[in-house]
């Protein structure tokens, strides 16, 4: 018979309830169920938790770029995805999607085939890929190197369209970011038919083209407000697009850098529970003490809290889901239970991975993050494997 595991002393946030008294167990990977204290069954081995602690659903980010010196687009190989992986389950990121930034097409499907074969290992915490571009506005283009930004061709669209199958395979997903203006109805409807998950970024849209492509298929904004145009009372843009359609899905930047705390708290106010979720747009100095690094030949710094280049363009941030739930907590006075939902259900859902990721209940995959009260990660676990922390 498999060895179950229990975990016991902390306290439970299932992603639904609170739950005081309460214990875990784990069978292969796999949550079996969540019981009371006095329910426990035998034959098991026991874990207790420091008794203030919390045992929270793991953290999955839509949009890591790199971590632990890495970045994606400079290693796309499987190593590279699974040492991004490894570096960001310290800071509670049990799954995410290594992102690759707009590149020429050749390394664009290298960096695609490297995350299908890291998704492949159960146990990797990688949960597709992020292609984030190129087909995206020069306008908006922020850090992106305008010379890779191009419009989908036959063969883009025959490999992007094929992808989702087969990551699905695996369980994994394919999120793409594109520009609503820089691709006609027929081929957003196309990608969303094949399963890629479509959001709109580094757009220059209108208001009224990016709700056509909302129509069409696409199904969220990526790092909303950023690589945007402001909200301009005759010009409202795709930031009004997202707040005023309620099935859209917003991913921010929780940092006190990208955004404006009021700008934030009004995304919270208007939109409905479970729309906004978190993402780091994590760079490689996340989890190392390093100060700079190179991106596709430019030298970005890492200076006041920001990553950016000399001229003060931001380079992606720096920030793991751990410290934009702190954020959202202390800063925005969101709610606890919200916030680790903003880190771990609604993303999970945004990529129907909600079945078995986002909540601890039986049936769920053993992907824990243990949080001490002061919000740092004490533990995590990835298929039911502890990963002890430094405290992020």
């Amino acid at each position: 018979m498999p060895t179950s595991t229990i975990l016991q002393g902390a306290r439970v946030f299932t992603g639904d309830q609170l739950l005081e008294g309460h214990a875990v167990v784990l069978e292969e990977g796999t949550i079996r169920a969540v019981v009371p204290a006095s329910e426990l069954p035998t034959g098991a081995t026991v874990h207790t938790l420091p008794g203030d602690a919390l045992l929270a659903p793991g953290f999955v980010d839509v949009q890591v770029n790199g971590a632990g010196g890495v970045l994606f687009n400079d290693a796309p190989t499987e190593e590279a995805a699974l040492a991004i992986a490894a570096a960001m389950r310290t800071c509670g990121t049990t799954g995410l999607l290594p992102t690759f930034i707009t590149d020429d097409a050749t390394r664009m499907r290298e960096a695609c085939e490297a995350a299908l074969t890291a998704t492949a290992r159960p146990d990797s915490g990688v949960l597709g890929i992020h292609l984030e571009g190129p087909f995206i506005s020069r306008e908006r283009a922020g850090v992106h190197v305008p010379s890779f930004i191009r419009a989908p061709d036959p063969r883009d669209l025959d490999y992007l369209t094929a992808l989702p199958r087969r990551f699905a395979a695996h369980g994994g997903r394919v999120l793409m970011t594109l520009a609503p203006e820089c691709v006609d109805d027929a081929t957003l409807r196309r990608l969303a038919s094949a399963g890629v998950v479509l959001s709109a970024g580094h757009t220059a849209a209108t208001s009224e083209r990016t709700t056509q492509a909302l129509r069409a298929g696409v199904r969220g904004f990526t790092h909303l407000f950023n690589a945007m145009p402001p909200v301009l009372n005759r010009q409202p843009g795709p930031v009004v697009a997202a707040l005023t359609h309620d099935d859209a899905w917003c991913g921010v930047i929780a940092d006190g850098v990208h955004v404006h705390a009021d700008n934030l708290r009004l995304l919270l106010k208007v939109k409905p529970p479970g729309k906004v979720f978190l993402v780091t747009d994590a760079m490689p100095p996340v989890g190392t003490p390093v100060t700079s690094f190179t991106l596709q030949g430019r030298t970005i710094l890492r200076r006041r809290g920001r990553l950016e280049t000399e001229d003060g363009t931001l380079a992606g941030a720096d920030i793991d889901l751990t410290a934009a739930v702190r954020h959202c907590v202390h800063s925005l006075d969101v709610p606890l239970e919200e916030a680790l939902r903003m880190a771990s259900l609604h993303p999970a859902t945004l990529l129907g991975l909600h079945g078995h990721r986002g909540r601890i209940a039986p049936g769920h995959r053993a992907d824990l993050v243990l949080l001490m009260p002061d919000l740092s990660v004490h533990t995590t676990w990835v298929n039911g494997q502890a990963n002890s922390s430094t405290r992020h």
